[in-house]
């Protein structure tokens, strides 16, 4: 055999060889498009579709602390231990929380198809005496499931707040706005929301309410109901709420108006029947004149303020409030948005306790009490 045969059959085995494995190459799939995230604009801001769903989604939240002093909060003030002899002491009241919040909204046959859910987060040291670990003061940690509902049309269903509270529109937009109390908030509901789409609006809400003394004990529910009236001046609202445990009623109205582009004002009355809830004989649990709905001290109480913008960052938010049992409070604060989605709020509380001095829902220890609180909050 010589070079050139030896030559041209090492060129035809290549070929073939080569030949061979080009039949046998792998073929690469093409990638498939990814689906990106689309914006759903029907609800507002911040929603997008859940891919490969008609859902649309919303997350959001916030950070806040909280620095209070003197009398805050439930107006016992903050507590602490000193090291070296365990006496009581006033301290600084903090509390940091995270909530975490999303909304879903969907278009169906019978109507917007919608959830909420928002949970909190919270530590903070503790208010009142506490518990003592090896000599600290113990902490308030918890976690809570504040909003779990589903709305479908009108219906909703799930944990919410009462509507003798949502309806009306709470009481004002000072922190402490529960100084006289207005009512009891965490519930399950089943209710069902009524728009006329001419400003005419009405809710009925079967509520199992919270707490020792507000939690049904039987299979009849409280009942709430209310009508609102809406138009560019402002708003009148009415509720009427029966506490099922107690058999009795209690309501509330409430006025709102709007005098210029920068000020809202409110004033709301509310008043409750307590015979029941004043009897110890005839009741497994004392309420002591306090139920679900009636929680101010006697039958009525009022409350009033409002909000003036000073400028697109800043408003001034105040709240007066007076009861039966000569309870009278007072907040007012200033809010400043530092940047979109910073807002510092300084508040200043006071409370002058009435006749109440036992069972008072403040837990006041003092005839006069005062205290402030510095919120710093990133929303988002």
């Amino acid at each position: 055999m010589n070079i050139k045969s030896l030559l041209l059959g090492s060129a035809a085995a290549l070929i073939a060889v080569s030949g061979a494995r080009a039949a046998d190459a792998v073929t690469v799939a093409e990638p498939e498009p990814a689906e990106y995230v689309k914006i759903c604009d029907v609800y507002g801001a911040g929603y997008f579709y859940i891919p490969g769903t008609e859902t649309c989604l919303r997350i959001g939240g916030y950070v806040r602390y909280d620095i209070g002093m003197g009398d805050v909060g439930s107006f016992d003030g903050a507590k602490s231990f000193d090291h070296r002899d365990g006496d009581q002491q006033d301290t600084w009241k903090k509390n940091a929380r995270f909530t975490f919040k999303t909304w879903t909204g969907q278009e169906t046959e019978l109507g917007t198809l919608k959830t909420y859910t928002e949970m909190r987060f919270n530590f903070g040291n503790s208010n009142g005496y506490g518990t003592v670990v090896s000599g600290n003061p113990a902490v308030d940690k918890g976690v809570s499931v504040k909003f779990a509902w589903i709305q479908l049309g009108g219906l909703r269903v799930g944990k919410d707040e009462s509507a003798f509270d949502t309806f009306i529109g709470y009481a004002g937009s000072v922190i402490q706005d529960t100084i006289v109390p207005y009512g009891d908030f965490d519930t399950n509901v089943v209710q069902y929301y009524f728009d006329a789409g001419n400003g005419f609006s009405a809710v009925v809400s079967l509520e199992e309410g919270s707490g020792v003394v507000g939690t049904i004990d039987s299979y009849v529910p409280h009942v709430v109901g209310g009508v609102k009236y809406t138009q560019g001046w402002g708003a009148i609202t009415g509720v009427v709420a029966y506490d099922s445990n107690y058999e009795e009623v209690a309501g509330k109205v409430r006025l709102d108006i709007k005098p210029m582009d920068d000020l809202s004002l409110f004033i709301m009355g509310g008043y409750g029947s307590d015979d029941n809830l004043n009897d110890d004989a005839g009741n497994v649990i004392d309420a002591h004149g306090r139920g679900f709905y009636k929680q101010w001290s006697g039958n009525w109480a009022v409350w009033g303020g409002g909000t003036y913008t000073i400028n697109e960052k800043t408003s001034f938010n105040a709240q007066l409030s007076y009861d039966e049992g000569k309870n009278f409070g007072v907040a007012a604060n200033i809010a400043y948005e530092i940047v979109k989605g910073l807002k510092i709020t300084a508040e200043v509380d006071y409370l002058h306790l009435g006749e109440d001095t036992v069972t008072n829902f403040t837990k006041a220890d003092k005839e006069n009490s005062i205290g402030g609180i510095l919120r710093f909050q990133r929303s988002f």
